[in-house]
């Protein structure tokens, strides 16, 4: 599974320009640097925030996997998930829709979310 998702944005031309131009200085090897950069840059600025609100509001930070054994689990010990990611939540294609209606109450992912869509379906309602 790739540890990168893709997205577009859009520059007006005249600050893609002003990339281009860095880029074409030696500052950057190309447009994706420059962006990848720019956002680490603003990451980084915007970084106490963001650890205050992970901490705060208990999120898991990374990549986080549930598979049919582990609600399984969860629903033998009377648990209920509140489910909250920063970067990555992958449900597995083996959990049917009652397990996880049963053993999860709510799904907050400030990323990517991979389950299927059957049971996207379910769980945003």
């Amino acid at each position: 599974m790739a540890e990168t998702e893709k997205i577009t944005i859009n520059m007006n031309v005249v600050d893609l320009g002003k990339a281009d131009l860095l880029i074409e200085q030696g500052f950057y090897s190309n447009r994706t640097d420059f962006i990848k950069t720019a956002i680490r840059n603003q990451l980084t600025s915007h970084s106490r925030v963001i650890e205050n609100v992970i901490t705060d509001k208990s999120y898991v930070l990374g990549i986080t996997y549930y598979d049919r054994k582990t609600l399984e689990q969860v629903f033998k010990e009377n648990k209920i998930l509140d489910i909250k990611v920063v970067g990555m939540l992958v449900l597995k294609d083996d959990i049917d829709v009652e397990l996880a209606n049963k053993t999860i109450k709510s799904i907050r992912v400030l990323g990517v979310f991979r389950a299927s869509p059957q049971l996207k379906k379910v769980l945003k309602q």
